[in-house]
């Protein structure tokens, strides 16, 4: 390729390379979402269609980048983690992040419909992204019981907030002040004994929030095939299939890892 006198400007660009051998984490973080969740009238505390949204957003990144090997992901966040030995876009922070980032963000309002059906998507969704680096199995797993521990910490206050609000008449002020000092021992005690609900029966997916992994499916389809000295006739043929799945379950304990231990590369 021919250079010009110009070429000299890219040496003004930062290297943003990512450690070898770490496991890279991007994060997004929906962008003002207390508004946006209000202007579209999403149902408190937690708003299913929504959620599904952001689970299928993540769900196209994965697909389209299949170095993922787990994603996390509640209320307007998810995390995406891209296994260790990553070579993709040259291990670059700055192309990770925006592709994370564009991807999930057009996803979101590409099936936007799809959640929400007639509802107009009143002003485009936006998402701020981040990159870490985790060098163990141990720092990684700990990032992740990190946000499952922040799930259940907001859904327990907004699971309480909210049936204050709407079952007990009470305004967002009085609730908030209801709350304040509280533990979480007052807030499941609130709801078993004001309103008769276990919280420990609630969702799955709103108390411990989406996590995507990859596994094999066997998928069955019937192909019309010529079989040697017979006539054509429909087979039933099996294969196996990788696709991306939703768990909602605990991740913090050792059952889930167990479970899947091709998710974790070993340490070195």
């Amino acid at each position: 390729m021919a250079k010009s006198k110009f070429e000299y400007v890219r040496n003004f660009e930062a290297d943003d390379t990512c450690l070898r051998n770490c496991y890279i984490v991007v994060r997004l973080d929906g962008r003002n979402f207390h508004k946006f969740a209000e202007q579209h009238k999403f149902t408190k505390p937690n708003d299913n269609r929504a959620l599904g949204l952001l689970t299928r957003s993540a769900r196209s990144v994965m697909e389209e980048l299949e170095d993922v090997v787990i994603a996390y992901g509640q209320s307007d966040e998810f995390s995406f983690v891209f296994k260790r030995t990553t070579h993709w876009f040259k291990r670059r922070a700055s192309k990770f992040m925006t592709h994370v980032a564009s991807q999930f963000s057009s996803s979101y309002v590409f099936y936007w419909k799809e959640f929400f059906g007639d509802q107009p998507l009143l002003y485009p969704p936006g998402f701020d992204g981040r990159v870490v680096l985790y060098p163990t199995n141990r720092n990684l797993r700990d990032y992740l019981s990190w946000r499952q521990a922040d799930c259940h910490i907001n859904n327990l206050y907004n699971t309480v907030f909210w049936t204050l609000v709407q079952k007990g008449g009470l305004t967002t002020v009085q609730a908030e002040e209801r709350l304040k000092g509280t533990l979480a021992a007052d807030k499941n005690e609130i709801l078993f004994s004001e309103f008769d609900i276990n919280y420990n029966k609630e969702s799955l997916l709103h108390r411990k929030g989406t996590t995507l992994i990859w596994e094999k499916i066997d998928e069955s389809v019937t192909k019309r095939m010529k079989i040697p000295n017979e006539e054509e006739k429909d087979v039933i043929v099996t294969r196996s299939k990788k696709t991306v799945q939703a768990h909602h379950c605990d991740i913090i304990g050792d059952q889930f890892w167990e479970d899947h231990p091709g998710i974790l590369e070993a340490d070195s």
